[in-house]
Order: structure tokens, then sequence, then C-alpha cells
């Protein structure tokens, strides 16, 4: 499939055709990249705001919430 196929494809279709592409690219754990640096530093940097207190959290079920009530959203405004 070529860049232009996939651009025309409904959001849906392309979220799910990004996964696929994005799992077929490590498909096992112990094989996958390593980290970049500066990930490994904003993840300790984000532990450390949790940690102080200082980022507001969600319970996972709040948030899931919240993620699909967004996706909806998106795919209304992109039909």
């Amino acid at each position: 499939m070529q860049t232009a196929e996939l651009v025309a494809l409904p959001l849906r279709e392309r979220l799910i055709a990004m996964e696929a592409l994005w799992e077929s690219l490590c498909p096992d754990p112990a094989q996958s990249p390593p980290v970049p640096d500066w990930h490994q530093d904003e993840l300790t940097r984000r532990v450390a705001a949790l940690d102080a207190g200082e980022d507001k959290v969600s319970p996972w079920e709040d948030a899931k919430d919240s993620i699909r009530q967004r996706a909806r959203s998106m795919t209304r405004s992109s039909t």
C-alpha cells in the first residue's frame, strides 16, 4: 500500500494500520530497540514529579474513559 492510499483511509482504518505496522516492528519484546537516553531522562523526571506530588494522576478506568471520549469526538469530527 502506498502512502497516498494510507492517508486516504478513514481515521479508524489508519489507526488500525498504524498499530499493525508498529506491532510488526518488534514482535518479540526481547528484541526491542534500546530506549534512547532522552526517553529514560523523561521517565525519570516524571517518576520524580509523581513522587513529589507535582503531577496529577487519574485512576486507570477514568483515564480510559477520557481517552475513549476524545477518540469518539475525533472520529465524529473526521467524518
